[in-house]
């Protein structure tokens, strides 16, 4: 027997996570008790446990053993005797809805892994051998520790490493231009085998007719943006077969960021992937951004309830020679969609011809600036306007269970979707979902009881796919379901066909232009 010096209002003397053969995995006593104590009481219990027994407490002479089977595991109050039994149930319950909170599976391992977060969620329960009026949810808002402090230091934190970025880049600039007028400065003394390459007046002709050749193809063509080359190029000798310095090379970084000391506390220069490096190479100096924004509801039973796409047209000028330009509408939109242009823009021309261009004559449009030249708006009703169709079929398994079926559907074959998530809400405090099938890649997040599927990409390729999961739940426990994507088609068959010069109205001369695509969604229920 182990003995306590306990006042009679102390009635939760500790609570453990143990083995079903005794071993203890986390223990927390909430009054003041030794270790050998406490090791003394919970060795003591494994050999107080009847095997074929429906009782979930058992007594010795001085303490209450309050227990319940957590698959493998015990949930087990120790209490006094003085304490209210029904009570004492009550809060064991709550005890057994936390473990799932933090462990994704009931074993050992999971437990000692998570061992400092069930102890502080058990602090929030009892204090001073009572237990505290809270509720599950309000547990984990306490234990998460939201503070409004620490988000002012983060948010302070974030606008000093971009204020760090934006002078190192500065830096980098300046340091360029320095080096880059250093090597210009020193091939204008070249020797002599290198002078005799352009000995004749002819050859430097020739060299400059290039430049204007290719700056020529380029204005002509559809998407490739021109590049202008300094007149002192043309003094240049020609490149010889020894390597000069390498812009972008890990060298001349680690050089740079050495030079900038202690402005930057760390500095990756990580290598620019390849599409990247091309968006910004193809951008011209008229770029057109097509932007749509979606929202759609649905009901379970009811079908889609309503859709509503937003789209927008932002024209960006930053050569002052294409400024005055007519900007060619691509409609192949049967529907019945609704459209804006800006107040400047000739309204009538764009009703009749599907052009885009200003009112006043011989104006010319903003530099520099993202300018919304038009907007439209297309709302229904009507299911077959339904990008994306998302079933979630939940039924009765027995045993208090769901078997959770999901299916997707991609309607518009034209759209290819990306970074698709499915998050479909599950009850708290039964753990994870069991996935029995599942086309793509899936996870739960334990804290917010979601269950979420995730696509890379849904195309014609990929236009279906499902998944199922069980877990113990009721029918309308799963929604509402909500969907998010990103694609660069346009859900309205709306683009650009091209860009003309309005200078000369006779001879409509093309310009070059870039242009690009986003639908985002603003929100995709299914409630």
């Amino acid at each position: 027997r182990i003995g306590f010096d306990l006042g009679a209002n102390m009635v939760l003397l500790a609570a453990a996570v143990c083995t079903k053969a005794g071993k203890p995995l986390v223990s927390r006593q909430f009054v003041e008790m030794t270790r050998p104590h406490v090791e003394g009481l919970l060795s003591s219990f494994s050999k107080l446990i009847q095997v074929d027994t429906q009782h979930t407490f058992v007594e010795t002479e001085s303490v209450r053993y309050v227990y319940q089977p957590l698959e493998k595991l015990y949930m087990l109050l120790v209490t006094t005797k003085q304490s209210n039994i029904l009570e004492d149930l009550e809060t064991l319950r709550l005890f057994s809805r936390v473990i799932p909170e933090y462990c994704s599976v009931i074993e050992e391992r999971e437990v000692s892994d998570n061992a400092f977060n069930i102890i502080f969620a058990f602090d929030e329960i009892v204090a001073l051998g009572y237990r505290e009026n809270v509720n599950l949810n309000q547990i984990k808002t306490f234990t998460e520790m939201d503070s409004q402090d620490e988000k002012v230091y983060l948010a302070v934190r974030e606008n000093q490493e971009k204020e760090a970025k934006e002078v190192m880049k500065l830096k980098v600039k300046d340091l360029e231009r320095q080096k880059r007028e250093q090597r210009i400065a020193s091939r204008s003394f070249p020797l002599g085998g290198v002078t005799q390459g352009f000995g004749s007046g002819s050859s430097g002709g020739s060299h400059m007719g290039g430049i204007g050749s290719s700056s020529s193809s380029a204005s002509s063509s559809g998407s490739t943006a021109s590049t202008h080359t300094p007149s002192t190029s043309a003094s240049r000798p020609a490149p010889t077969a020894s390597r000069g310095m390498v812009l972008g090379g890990k060298k001349q970084v680690d050089d740079i960021v050495a030079e900038l000391g202690g402005q930057v506390s760390h500095f990756n220069a990580p290598r620019q992937p390849a599409a990247a490096a091309k968006a910004v190479a193809t951008r011209s100096s008229v770029h057109i951004k097509v932007e749509e924004r979606m929202s759609m509801s649905a009901g379970r039973d009811s079908g889609m309830e309503n859709l509503e796409v937003k789209g927008i047209v932002l024209l960006n000028i930053n050569s002052a020679e294409d400024a005055r330009c007519r900007i060619a509408i691509r409609n192949e939109e049967s529907r019945a969609i609704q459209f804006q242009t800006h107040p400047n823009v000739d309204k009538k021309r764009f009703a009749s011809e599907n052009i885009i261009t200003l009112k006043q004559a011989g104006k010319a449009f903003p530099l520099n600036s993202d300018v919304p030249v038009l907007k439209w708006r297309f709302a229904t009703s009507d299911e077959s306007n339904l990008p994306l169709s998302i079933n979630c079929w939940p039924s009765d398994a027995g045993d208090g269970k769901c078997d959770v079926n999901i299916e997707y559907e991609l309607l518009h074959q034209h759209l290819e979707l990306h970074d698709v998530i499915i998050s479909i809400p599950c009850p708290s405090g039964v753990g994870a979902p069991t996935v029995s099938s599942c086309d793509g890649e899936y996870k739960f997040e334990n804290r917010r009881s979601m269950m979420e599927w995730r696509l890379t990409v849904i195309d014609q390729s990929s236009k279906s796919g499902t998944m199922e999961f069980t877990i113990p739940a009721r029918q309308d426990d799963f929604f509402p379901v909500n969907v998010t994507f990103t694609s660069e088609t346009t859900y309205c068959s709306l683009g650009v066909a091209g860009v003309v010069s309005s200078v000369d109205e006779d001879s409509g001369r093309t310009i070059a232009f870039s242009n690009e695509s986003h639908l985002i969604v603003d929100k995709y229920v299914i409630d």
